[in-house]
This record gives structure tokens, sequence and C-alpha cells, in this order.
């Protein structure tokens, strides 16, 4: 494992991608002219990209951290460690690596001597960020990840790459945060357990008749039925009783209204830091690849 450059999973002109694919089509192309408007596309690109990273430097420079157990309602900014539930491993599929999320990517050289992606995702499965003051379960689809936890190797013509997000590493999360309280948890846990007992129930046919078949017809009337729900309910009632209390829980996802939604293993500071200067690069090329067009464009033919 290898702690490479940092790796922005999310939208590829944030940090130029999409102008490697631009300068291919141009070389491809025999058409000298087309290279003005060639440098003219990166340049509305790096102008979108300037803007998308200096509102993504905005976002993250002015929104305070907040503290998991006292964070507000709706858009919110958290720093603590990654952690996996309990109960649910994850492992990267490539290298079997345990961590709490994971990109890949693999390519192969094609018939030009070039390398070309022919398989890549990304997990989806909740991570948990975890401060000093609770646990915040995070959805992670649809999130940008800033990942410079990296492992890339060799086989034959092909090349595997990993992006994670480690366990016990730093974490730092700005999307749309909500709160459950802990009576509304309780009772969609006890849903749950009372449909998983009943189903348990339903699969050993003999003791359910047994217990419930009080005419012994064969059959459990819908009567029945209900005397068993109700005696479902007085033995998780019992279970209840000897497990903790249930506890509010806090999730974090994708904010409805378009808004940043950001996942990183890098202090808040320093990532706020890196949108900026991509943001002034971009600016830079805006000016640089506009001009260099305009400059093609007012050459004499054939020259």
């Amino acid at each position: 494992m290898s702690r490479g450059a940092t790796r922005l999973h999310g939208p590829a002109w944030l940090s130029g991608a999409l102008h490697l694919f631009i300068l291919a089509g141009a070389a491809h192309s025999e058409r000298p002219g087309v290279w003005p408007w060639a440098l003219f596309a990166m340049a509305a690109v790096s102008f979108f990209a300037w803007i998308a990273n200096y509102r993504r430097y905005r976002q993250i420079h002015d929104l305070p951290t907040s503290r998991i157990a006292s964070a507000a309602q709706g858009y919110v900014e958290l720093f603590g460690r990654c952690e996996t539930p309990p109960g649910a491993p994850l492992a990267s599929p490539l290298s079997a690596t345990e961590c709490c999320w994971h990109a890949w990517r693999i390519r192969r050289r094609n018939s030009r001597d070039e390398w070309e992606t022919v398989d890549s995702g990304r997990s989806v499965a909740p991570l948990l960020l975890v401060d000093d003051s609770g646990r915040c379960l995070v959805m992670p689809e649809g999130a940008e990840v800033l990942s410079g936890h990296t492992k890339t190797w060799r086989q034959g013509e092909r090349e595997y790459t990993e992006w994670l997000l480690l366990r016990h590493t730093p974490l730092y999360a700005i999307g749309a945060f909500a709160t459950t309280g802990a009576d509304a948890v309780a009772a969609r846990e006890e849903r749950r357990a009372l449909a998983a007992l009943l189903a348990d129930w339903k699969r050993r046919p003999a003791e359910l008749h047994a217990r419930f078949d009080l005419d012994r017809d064969g059959q459990i009337s819908l009567r029945e039925w209900e005397l068993a729900r109700l005696d479902a309910r007085r033995e998780l009632g019992r279970r209840r009783a000897a497990a903790p209390a249930a506890e509010d829980e806090h999730t974090m996802q994708r904010p409805r209204d378009g808004r940043l939604f950001l996942l990183a293993n890098e202090l808040p500071e320093r990532i706020g830091v890196r949108y900026r200067r991509w943001g002034w690069a971009h600016l830079a090329l805006f000016f640089a690849l506009g001009g260099a067009g305009l400059w093609l464009l007012r050459l004499p033919a054939g020259a």
C-alpha cells in the first residue's frame, strides 16, 4: 500500500482530466484547423472548473466543523475517523484489502499501445464517521471522494489500481446531516425484529402449529396468527428489557439541492487549499488556452 497523489473520484473536469480527452481527440484529427477549437473547448472547461472549484473552496472554508452529537439538521461539516459499521466488514475487490470505501480501475494496452479502461467501479456500502461525541452513518453514493491511499500493480498487459478509505484513518465529510430520535430508532428496530422472528417461526411449521393452532385443524387462522404476533411482541419486549437503550441515529448523505457532498482522508484546511489551487490553475488555463486559440485563428492559412 502506498500513499500517492490524492485522486478525486467525482467530475473529471474539476481536476483537468477532461482536457486530456480533448487533446487526444485533436491529436488524432488530421485537420490542423481543429486545434483552435480544441483550445477554445479546453478554455471553456477550465472556466467552469474554476467556478466549481472556487464554490467548493468557499463551502469548505465558510462552514464550521460540527460535532456529531450537537450538529444542526441540514448541511454540515464533520471530521473524525473512518470505521465500518459493526458486522459489516468491507474488502476491496482486487487486493482484498480491508477498508471502509474503495474504488478500482482495470486498464489494458490496446492495439495502439495506449492504456484503456476495461472495468471500474466504487463501493456504495455505508461507512461510519466517528468523533468524540458519537458516530454518523455515511451513505457514500454520489459523493466526491478525495482518496490518497492507493495501490497499483501490473499483471501482464493489465494494470490494476485501487483507491481506498481505510479504517482508523482521518475522515472529513460535508453533506446533508439528519438525526433520527431514539424512540423512532427503537420502533423501527422493533418492526424489523418482529418480522424476522415471525419469519423464523414460519420456517418451522411444526413448532408453529403446536403453539398456535388452537383448534387443531392444521391451519393457522387469522385469529391464531394474531395471537402469534402478540406472543412475538412479548418475547421481543423481554429481549428489549435486557438490551441497552436505543440511541439517536445520525446519518449523512448527498444533499438533494445539489450542494457539495465530499468525503476525504485529509484535514479540511488542506482540502480547501487544494480546491483553491485547482481553481486558480483553471483560471490561468482559461486565459492561456483562450489566448492561444485566438492566436491560431489569426494565423494566415497554411502558416
